[in-house]
């Protein structure tokens, strides 16, 4: 594989790429953004894009490794490289995989056939697209899934699979003097990557295919979300990886020791400063999705029109800065010991740290308070730790496979009691992964609650406007429409819909759907005062999916002017934005409106955490019978 009369590429005393503690430093800086932002949401609502930092920082360094490889030897041994790859990665990906199967079954058995799918897909290194084709959102708030986090070690696992065997065939064509033409092949690919992503991208609500088909494509026949395909996808999450190769092809560390660029720093210095800011305010103001009011959820546009790219650009500079050799922001600051020693971490941290979240708090969307942040933080150092020295570091160093060798030449004997420890250590995981091979697939708590509900409501057909286009919502008659009067109409979403069985046992029409909007209501109460059969008593439930306003509220009370009794629920949201603006606006709905009577959820259900799943939104069995109780009780029955 060697190019005769390249003596650039051919020099067997050629570069080794340095250690540069500024890398893991950055490293650290990202970790630290994402444990924040999976922690609370509200804390740091763009740290999500650490991610993003490692993908660069990822391009850079692979390409780097190769380039000085060819440089050195002449030639790039590809088994080699994933040898190391493999040797880095495995064992502490392995450990987690294991754990966390050993955890579900001894202590969330229920959870284990959910689970089998996310672990044969992280063990594959494939599951981005695994989350892609089942419809696991990374933002679903309601899932238990301790390893949807190992989406990016998947993109990046990729990455190390292609990208040597592109660098391959490249490498073996050029000379070290033609390497810029590399980086402006990568940066157009950056640029492609990020063209296609906008075109592809939909701004608006993002809700089920009835209501937002346009935010749907097909993916090999599969229907699948878009803003999952953009944010998980291996193609639409590549150009920080190719904006971080595209650096390594023009700033390489000796090089640039040899060159007049390394003989000072200060104005790189400078850059650094803005770059790291950039990323610091990308970090606190960017955002995977947001509420959008009377419309639910959408994508962050700025995120998908090129906010990628931005982080990107932002990270190659931080990158360039904290290489230089006389960068004093890099060795300072950066390359601080406590950066270095958490940025050595970070591996270890990233993965752990989100399954022992998920661990404690069961749901994704759950928020951490800062004494269970600093309590499970504390653990998660603890068994980052234990793995970093005792798993990871001997395995990749080869002093595991040292003492291997050295057992087997002494006979490779166990002593009894020692085989007998040995063996019932084994036995664990060993059930653990057979039960979870036998395990059926059950829903979680709140799915199944919600489903087994559905049954019990009554729903007419509606057409919702968002954002100037009008959607058909299909007919969904689980039960026949009164005729006549309705005693009590109850109109809800998926909080109502949980308790639909116990409130029709009540003689009360239930008309309650997941994911519904305030505005949805509206249509529901024309459609019943046009066929007269609204009743003295309407029970509401609005405002669990998104943010309303006053306005909304007029618009929905309008047809319910000549009901006797409306009763109006207050939302319980635990860490969203909408639980504290909502309910301002249905706490003042009495003032305007005399039939209105408050029913304060929210105040009532405080004290009782007891009342709800784990999600600490829908209530459990017990909080039903409450729930239903205190909806009878304002009712007068």
């Amino acid at each position: 594989m060697s190019n005769a009369g390249t003596p650039a590429w051919g020099n067997r005393r050629g570069p080794v790429v340095p250690y540069v503690p500024g890398l893991d430093g950055l490293r650290a800086l990202a970790v630290v953004a994402v444990i924040v932002y999976h922690a609370n949401h509200s804390w740091l609502g763009g740290g999500f894009l650490g991610v993003e930092v490692f993908f660069v920082i990822s391009g850079y360094l692979i390409t780097l490794l190769l380039i000085a490889e060819r440089e050195r030897a002449g030639t790039v041994s590809l088994g080699n490289f994933w040898l190391r790859r493999a040797r880095r990665l495995l064992p502490a990906l392995f450990t987690l995989l294991i754990g966390t199967t050993v955890y579900c079954a001894l202590f969330d058995r229920d959870r284990l056939g959910m689970l089998r799918g996310d672990v044969v897909a992280g063990a594959l290194y494939i599951s981005n697209w695994f989350q892609i084709w089942s419809g696991s959102s990374y933002t679903s708030a309601f899932a238990f899934a301790p390893l949807r986090h190992l989406w990016s070690l998947a993109v990046e696992e990729q990455y190390y699979i292609v990208w040597p065997l592109v660098m391959f065939v490249l490498l073996r064509r050029l000379r070290s003097k033609t390497l810029p033409k590399l980086a402006v092949v990568f940066t157009m690919g950056a640029l492609a990557i990020t063209a296609w992503s906008i075109y592809l991208y939909n701004s608006g609500p993002i809700d089920t295919f009835e209501k937002t088909p346009e935010q749907f494509m097909t993916f090999f026949g599969h229907r699948i979300l878009r803003i999952d395909f953009l944010y998980l996808g291996t193609i639409s999450r590549a150009s920080g990886l190719l904006l971080g190769a595209a650096l390594a092809a023009v700033w390489r560390p000796w090089a640039i020791r040899r060159g007049r660029a390394g003989t000072n720093a200060n104005g790189l210095d400078l850059l650094g400063v803005a770059a790291l800011t950039a990323l610091g305010f990308m970090f606190w103001k960017f955002r995977e999705v947001v509420s959008v009011t009377d419309s639910g959820t959408q994508g962050y546009d700025l995120l998908y029109r090129g906010g990628f790219l931005a982080v990107g650009i932002a990270t190659i500079i931080a990158i360039a800065m904290v290489t230089h050799p006389r960068s004093r922001l890099g060795k300072y600051v950066i390359g601080s010991p406590i950066f270095v020693w958490l940025g050595k971490r970070s591996y270890g941290l990233y993965l752990y740290h989100w399954t022992i979240f998920q661990a404690y708090r069961k749901n994704a969307g759950n928020s951490l308070n800062l004494r269970e942040f600093i309590a499970l933080m504390a653990i998660t150092l603890v068994i980052t730790e234990a793995s970093y020295q005792f798993i990871e570091t001997p395995i990749r160093k080869g002093v595991a496979t040292a003492k291997w060798r050295e057992w087997r030449a002494r006979g490779g004997r166990i002593s009894p009691p020692f085989a007998v420890v040995l063996g019932t250590l084994a036995i664990i995981p060993i059930f653990s992964v057979v039960k979870m091979a036998g395990a059926t697939v059950m829903a979680d708590d709140i799915t199944a609650s919600l489903d087994d509900n559905e049954g019990a409501v009554t729903r007419i057909t509606t057409t919702t406007t968002i954002v100037g286009a009008t959607t058909s919502i299909p007919v969904v008659t689980t039960s026949t429409i009164a005729k006549g009067k309705l005693d009590v109409l109850a109109v809800g979403d998926s909080v109502m819909l949980g308790s639909a069985k116990k409130l029709s046992s009540y003689g009360i029409t239930v008309d309650a759907a997941k994911n519904r909007q305030v505005l949805e209501g509206l249509q529901i109460f024309n459609y019943y005062k046009s066929t007269n059969e609204l009743g003295n008593n309407v029970v509401v439930h609005l405002g669990t999916n998104g943010i309303t306003k006053a306005a909304t509220y007029e618009r929905l009370l309008k047809p319910l002017a000549g009901v006797q009794r409306v009763i109006v629920l207050t939302n319980r949201i635990p860490g969203r934005a909408a639980e504290k603006l909502n309910n301002v606006v249905i706490n003042a709905l009495p003032l305007t409106h005399p039939n209105v009577t408050i029913l304060d959820w929210y105040e009532l259900s405080k004290p009782h955490p007891e009342w709800f799943a784990s999600d600490g939104i829908h209530p459990n069995a017990v909080g039903q019978d409450n729930y239903v109780a205190l909806i009878l009780q304002a009712l007068g029955r």
